[in-house]
């Protein structure tokens, strides 16, 4: 059979079409063999390989052998019968890997910000137990700042002047301070600091309504708010909490290509998803 055939197989009722050279990515598992006919276990029924196995974690074996990354859902629980399936198919990189819960479990995320008015300003301060979560919620926040005429608080949109964007303060790689709303420069001038919040396109300068905002654009992606307080200090500060189940960063198996080789390779963290 050439590795430009299709294959298809019934795993456990569950059905699966796939290319010969994806099932060959191991020489030495027993798909591998199965595909050359030299493990009979496997029955060709119909044209189908029958495998009397667990479709549902087949599908994550299926998806083991297409990408060379192990990536499983939040809510997996299952590591130890995935486990014998893996060894079962002769998939003993992906075994090992299995074994190796704690790299592959999700870890629990915690976000608070912290949310404080003084006279016509809003003070925004972002905490995060992940860095990586802080930089992605950087990119998305622009704040953008220029000189107002006879304007204040409650402007309902910006002059047509140009404004200018501001980079964010970055105290560490765990937080992140803005602000907006307006301050007094000289005569009838104002300081005026706008944001934006993407994918939302509005430039906002009250304060309440970028909290607003904020606080749902958490929300849509994937936080939890679990409590809300206030930090007593010299300027009030509201203190939100979210958390959220942050998906574990994805191993991938380096293959060794080279003839006669089995395939198994050490294990690396994938680059696709990053994670401190």
């Amino acid at each position: 059979m050439s590795s430009r055939e299709v294959v298809v197989l019934s795993v456990g009722g569950v059905r699966f079409v796939t290319r010969a050279s994806t099932l060959q990515q191991f020489p030495e598992s027993r798909l591998a063999r199965m595909v050359s006919d030299d493990d009979r276990e496997f029955k060709l029924v119909n044209g189908e390989f029958f495998v009397d196995r667990d479709g549902a974690l087949f599908s994550y074996i299926m998806d083991f052998l297409r990408t060379l990354q192990v990536s499983l859902p939040t809510d997996f629980s299952d590591y130890q019968r995935l486990q014998r399936e893996a060894e079962f198919y002769g998939l003993y990189s992906l075994a090992n890997l299995l074994s190796q819960e704690h790299l592959l479990k999700p870890r629990l995320e915690i976000l608070e910000v912290r949310f404080s008015l003084q006279e016509m300003q809003a003070f925004f301060r972002i905490f995060g137990s992940c860095s990586t979560t802080i930089e992605a919620l950087a990119e998305q926040i622009t704040v953008f700042t220029g000189q107002q005429s006879g304007q204040g608080w409650n402007s309902p949109s910006p002059s047509q002047k140009p404004l200018v964007p501001l980079p964010l303060e970055r105290p560490s790689h765990h937080d992140m301070v803005f602000l907006c709303g307006t301050e007094y420069s000289a005569g009838d001038q104002f300081v005026a600091r706008y944001v934006s919040i993407k994918p939302d396109k509005r430039k906002l300068i009250n304060g309440t309504n970028v909290l607003g905002l904020l606080l749902d654009t958490l929300l849509k992606d994937g936080f939890r708010l679990i409590s809300t307080r206030t930090v007593p200090s010299e300027e009030k500060a509201e203190c939100y909490t979210f958390e959220r189940m942050k998906r574990a960063a994805g191993l991938a198996i380096m293959v060794n290509q080279t003839p006669g080789s089995s395939g198994v390779a050490q294990a690396r963290r994938s680059q696709v998803q990053k994670g401190k």
